[in-house]
């Protein structure tokens, strides 16, 4: 089936020293240009939003099983909360764990590399900073309107039913808790420090500290863990949807359609200029 999928795609491979550069004068965000930040901002939240316009059918590859994993987290979650137990206080250290790794942390790993960037005249460095932070509050935004969008009780409610809506227009928003606005923050920040700086070590502090955020979520009882996968995978395609349109020089391998004389293929970049 795989084969037949792509039977019709030609790979078009190209080698290159960097990742084509925006013009020089082209105006990016910084603080002296908040106005600049803000736009940015809201190009990308609406490009997030009316992404599904663009789906393809190769796209089912990944709609399709996390369509189905999140399905059978649904299925499971109050059973999953149930067998966490009740326990107060590790609870409560699993919560402050989880605000300071998700929240706290990332945003402050922003903030000192955006000084240190510009303090050592490192622009990767200063790009990275303000592309994590963009990527961070672009997922800030999309939590919010999801959340109230489907109002799904927080599993300390109503014995962890779970339920969508649970009273109705009457008491929205209920506390809900779909997705993780914690998970989607540690996933878009750990998306774009990895595609920026593709050593080994970071892609294990980043995406240990993300996955550590995950988990923590769920045995502090504030989310379900489909609350956590959804938070999670919406938060990672976040940082690379800004990776991808913001970034001006990301990761080795970048992989996009391309239209060649035999029709649409796949283009696979090989960036050799990269953050290490």
């Amino acid at each position: 089936m795989l084969a037949a999928a792509l039977a019709g795609c030609t790979l078009h491979a190209v080698a290159q020293p960097s990742a084509p550069q925006p013009p020089p004068d082209a105006p990016t965000c910084r603080i002296a240009r908040l106005q600049v930040c803000v736009k940015d901002v809201v190009q990308d939240e609406a490009g997030i939003v009316t992404s599904p316009r663009h789906f393809t059918g190769t796209s089912l590859w990944w709609i399709v099983p996390f369509g189905v994993a999140t399905g059978v987290a649904v299925h499971y979650d109050t059973q999953a909360i149930h067998d966490l137990g009740v326990h107060p206080d590790r609870e409560n250290q699993f919560d402050k764990l989880s605000t300071d790794a998700g929240l706290y942390l990332p945003f402050a790993a922003s903030a000192v590399g955006y000084v240190a960037g510009d303090l050592r005249h490192d622009r990767y460095m200063t790009e990275t900073a303000v592309l994590s932070a963009e990527a961070m509050a672009d997922a800030g935004i999309l939590d919010e309107g999801l959340k109230y969008a489907l109002d799904r009780e927080n599993p300390m409610l109503d014995n962890a039913r779970g339920g969508l809506w649970p009273h109705g227009p009457k008491d929205w928003p209920n506390s809900p808790s779909m997705p993780s606005e914690h998970a989607m923050n540690a996933w878009a920040f750990a998306h774009v420090v990895k595609g920026q700086y593709n050593g080994v070590a970071t892609n294990i502090l980043a995406y240990g500290l993300a996955t550590t955020v995950s988990v923590s979520r769920v045995i502090a009882r504030q989310h379900f863990p489909s609350d956590v996968l959804v938070g999670s995978t919406l938060g990672w395609l976040v940082g690379g949807y800004v990776l991808h349109h913001r970034s001006r020089e990301h990761g080795m391998f970048d992989v996009s359609q391309v239209q060649t004389p035999l029709g649409r293929g796949v283009g696979v970049t090989w960036n050799l200029n990269h953050g290490q």
